[in-house]
């Protein structure tokens, strides 16, 4: 396998031509799925290829819902038809103890016999087990090309997803860091929001020991310090990138990782004590909401 990001949207089709003349195509996509699940759709006589194929998916594919649909057509040809030799002949004895007994009958034609019901049918070849083997490793191959078709088409839309979650992440990381440079104000912000308090409940006159507000101050601030979560934001974010400069199978890793993302970004707007924070907050929490929608998407 690839080491390239790989999605779990794509498409292909392979199409061939067996030994008896017949055509047949093979269109095969997969979708989003928590894990590998195949669905094949088979002309009858045809299902024993399936447990096969369904093994050469999993070789190829780790994640995702897949359906292929096999079609198979045949030129329209006039059958084939042979006398039945006993319906035949008792057509033959009828026709003619029907004349004998007719003065001046002429005797029966061929022609008209051969259009009696049942006296001709059509012949049907019966297959030989070395031309059947042949057919079912010729679809296996036209699968195999598909398959390999899909993949590629996974890896081509891989390449896109990869920009766009390493976009999502630039995007985070700027948001983190207006939120920390907000952060920082936000213990003055505070203590003039107690300030404003005191000055309207006490009518302008301090009664309030310095020590006592400072403390206040320093109580209000522990609460609301969000270094803690934009600390550990910081560790995702590193740990995203390197998931995506790794290449490999990482749809489940980086889904529990923006489950991490958004814990933290709801601890640090509930930690917020100024409106610019909480801008930030819920902009950091739209962006991490992206984040998790394209996460989705990867193998």
């Amino acid at each position: 396998m690839s080491t390239r990001l790989a999605s779990m949207t794509g498409f292909a089709r392979a199409a061939g031509t067996l030994p008896d003349g017949a055509s047949f195509v093979w269109e095969i996509r997969s979708v989003n799925g928590r894990n590998l699940e195949t669905r094949l759709r088979l002309p009858n006589g045809l299902d024993a290829l399936e447990p096969a194929l369904k093994d050469a998916t999993a070789k190829r594919l780790r994640r995702g819902n897949v359906s292929a649909t096999l079609t198979v057509k045949r030129e329209e040809r006039a059958p084939r038809l042979t006398p039945d030799p006993a319906a035949l002949e008792q057509a033959i004895k009828l026709a003619l103890d029907l004349a004998a007994r007719i003065p001046g009958a002429p005797p029966p034609r061929a022609e008209a016999l051969l259009t009696l019901p049942g006296v001709l049918r059509a012949e049907v070849a019966e297959p030989e087990e070395g031309a059947e083997d042949a057919k079912r490793a010729i679809i296996a191959a036209g699968y195999a090309e598909a398959l390999a078709g899909l993949e590629a088409s996974r890896r081509a839309e891989g390449e896109k997803l990869s920009a766009i979650l390493g976009a999502l992440l630039d995007e985070i990381a700027a948001l983190c860091t207006d939120a920390a440079r907000e952060a920082v104000l936000q213990p003055a912000a505070q203590k003039a929001r107690l300030l404003e308090q005191l000055a309207a409940l006490l009518d302008g006159d301090r009664r309030v020991p310095e020590e006592r507000l400072a403390a206040e101050v320093a109580l209000l601030a522990g609460k609301s310090d969000v270094r803690e979560e934009l600390d550990r934001l910081g560790a995702h974010l590193e740990q995203a990138r390197a998931l995506l400069a790794s290449g490999e199978a990482i749809g489940r890793k980086l889904d529990f990782l923006t489950q991490e993302f958004v814990r933290e970004a709801n601890t640090l707007c509930s930690k917020s004590a100024t409106v610019a924070l909480t801008r930030i907050g819920l902009d950091l929490k739209a962006a991490i909401e992206r984040l998790k929608e394209q996460a989705a998407n990867v193998e």
